[in-house]
Formats: C-alpha cells, sequence, structure tokens
C-alpha cells in the first residue's frame, strides 16, 4: 500500500510517499523560513498563500521520484496549526483522494512527531515515553500502543520552542529562533547567569516557560550591552530548558517504570538536549535531524496505522487549529 502524505499545518510545504512494507519512497519539503524572517515569526496569512503554490509541484516531485502514478491513500495534516495553512493540505488531499478513487485519512500533527522514529532502525518498542517538544508544544506522553496515549504533562503556557523564540528576539537574533539560540550559546561562558528551573520544586509533570522568558528579558535590560554578555545570557537560557525537561523526563520515567524515551520535535534536534537526556537511565530514541522538525514523513506513517486501524476520513474538509492529543 502506497500513501501520499501531506504535510501544511504551520510555515513548511512537505509531501511523502511511503509503503509500510517497504518504508519512504520519497519525500520533499519546501521550508518559508526565508518568507516569514523579516517579520520575526510565522504570518498565517502568507503561509497559507505561500502553501497553495508549492503543494502540487511537490505532490507531483514524490510521485515522481517513488514511480507512483496512483497511490492508494491520502493521508494530510487535519491538525492542530495554522487554521488556513491546514485547509490547503486537507482540501488538496481529499480533492486527490476523490479523484482517484481511494480513502483519505486526518492525521494529528503532533501524532506524527511522536511516530516519527518509526521510520528509523531500530524502531522503539511499545510501550515508551514520549516527550514532544515544539515551537507550539510541550508534552510528556506515555504511548501504549498505536493510537493509544495518555497525556501526563504539558506546558501551561508558552512551549520550549516558542521560548527559545521569543528569547532569540530579546538576543536581537533572526528566526527561527532556537537554532540561533543554541548557536550563540556556543560562545557563552558557563555560571555567569543562572535562570530558574521552572516547575522543578515541585510534583507534577507540567511545564512552565513564561516566567523563564521574562527572566531572560530582565537580564537582557539590565546586562546585555555587549556580544559576550547576549552569548552568556543565551547559554543560561538554554542550559534552564534543557535542565528542564531532562528533569520532568526522569520523573516521568521513574514514575511510569518505563525505560524507553522518544524525542521527538523541532527542539529535540537541539544537542544540549541530546547529551543531557543521554544521562538518563533509558533507552532514547530520535527521528533523523530532517524529521525533527514539520515533514510529511511522519505523517505518511500515522496515516498508514490510521489507515490499517480502519480509519477513513469523510467527504467533509474539517481541520482544527486546536486539537488535544488526548481527544485521539
Amino acid at each position: 500500500m502506497r500513501i501520499l502524505a501531506i504535510e501544511t499545518s504551520c510555515d513548511e510545504t512537505a509531501c511523502a510517499v511511503y509503503d509500510p512494507g517497504v518504508g519512504l519512497l520519497a519525500h520533499a519539503l519546501f521550508s518559508q523560513i526565508d518568507l516569514h524572517a523579516e517579520y520575526g515569526g510565522v504570518v498565517p496569512e502568507l503561509a497559507s498563500r505561500d502553501h497553495v503554490r508549492r503543494l502540487l509541484p511537490l505532490v507531483r516531485k514524490v510521485l515522481r521520484e517513488s514511480d507512483t502514478p496512483r497511490p492508494d491513500a491520502v493521508a494530510y495534516t487535519a491538525g492542530p496549526g495554522l487554521a488556513g495553512a491546514l485547509l490547503v493540505g486537507a482540501s488538496t488531499g481529499q480533492a486527490l483522494a476523490w479523484g482517484w478513487g481511494v480513502p483519505a485519512v486526518a492525521v494529528h500533527h503532533m501524532e506524527g512527531h511522536l511516530l516519527a522514529p518509526m521510520l528509523e532502525s531500530p524502531a522503539p518498542d511499545y510501550p515508551f515515553m514520549a516527550l514532544l517538544v515544539s515551537g507550539g508544544h510541550t508534552q510528556l506522553v506515555e504511548v501504549a500502543a498505536p493510537g493509544r496515549y495518555r497525556l501526563l504533562g504539558e506546558s501551561l503556557d508558552d512551549a520550549a520552542g516558542e521560548a527559545f523564540d521569543k528569547t532569540a528576539k530579546l538576543l536581537g537574533l533572526g528566526y527561527p529562533g532556537g537554532p540561533a539560540v543554541a548557536q550563540l550559546a556556543q560562545q557563552g561562558r558557563d555560571g555567569v547567569f543562572r535562570f530558574p528551573r521552572p516547575m522543578t520544586d515541585r510534583p507534577g509533570l507540567d511545564f512552565s516557560f513564561s516566567g523563564l522568558k521574562t527572566a531572560v528579558l530582565h537580564a537582557v535590560k539590565s546586562h546585555a550591552d555587549d556580544a559576550q554578555t547576549r552569548a552568556d545570557i543565551a547559554l543560561a537560557f538554554e542550559q534552564a530548558v534543557v535542565e528542564t525537561l531532562a528533569i520532568k523526563c526522569r520523573r516521568a520515567l521513574e514514575q511510569s517504570g518505563l525505560r524507553r524515551l522518544v524525542v521527538a520535535g523541532g527542539v529535540s534536534a537541539n544537542r544540549r538536549l541530546r547529551e543531557q537526556l543521554a544521562q538518563l537511565d533509558a533507552d532514547l530514541f530520535y527521528p533523523r535531524l530532517e524529521f525533527c522538525t514539520d515533514n510529511a514523513a511522519m505523517i505518511a506513517v500515522a496515516g498508514a496505522l490510521r489507515l490499517q486501524a480502519g480509519e477513513r476520513a469523510g467527504p467533509q474538509i474539517a481541520v482544527r487549529a486546536r486539537w488535544p492529543l488526548a481527544e485521539l
């Protein structure tokens, strides 16, 4: 069974062709980073328009590269994400499925991230703990089996990736903020600043990064008058986020008794986070770096599992800008 997958939830237009029995046959992605960089963040209307321009050429590209004249199904991201951007992918996916006379399946974006390590070898066995850490989400999820998820903790305000983006703005860095802050942090001096590790001094697995962002703001206003000091602040911020994530992961593993940890989402590419998590008593699983950020390969994997379970999308074009993972 060959599945065409479409991802348009935010600022990447992506397509892939995947066969569960063979693996990933083709994938392509167009990033809108340059389009949004001058605004310091994603402009939803610009994102939607660019998806319209880019999507069908990418569909043709992956179908040609995989030698797939007609896929057996179409999977598309239906949420969460930017409503206009999601509608581009959903309407295109539904139209293509109708034209080919094949089933369509609506996929949850974060389930795609959660299952992205299934593209690797070895893939994690069930059950496992998952840390989903991206620009819009920071969640700890206990995964018993495909579609059987229990949300243990999530960010109560800013997600970790969002905190990276906002800190980048405070430090006068470009977009996207995560790589920019991490690069600047490499020049920082250890111990010059120390920021709080939010919500680690109390029980529970929820996160909060808005207070950390405020601490960075005060440090920037009081001290950041030269490049070295800004690098010191970037390092202290990155250390605070990474240590907070590691503490909560250790706590989740101890409470659940699990020893397998999947880490996915854009922030999972952070080198310092990987080094910190490597100290846990757990087997770690990551997607390859190109599949840490938004991509269609992960949507194809999630779509394949949903199709195998008998799921099909109805004829209506429906998307959900907000879609809690716990509702799956």
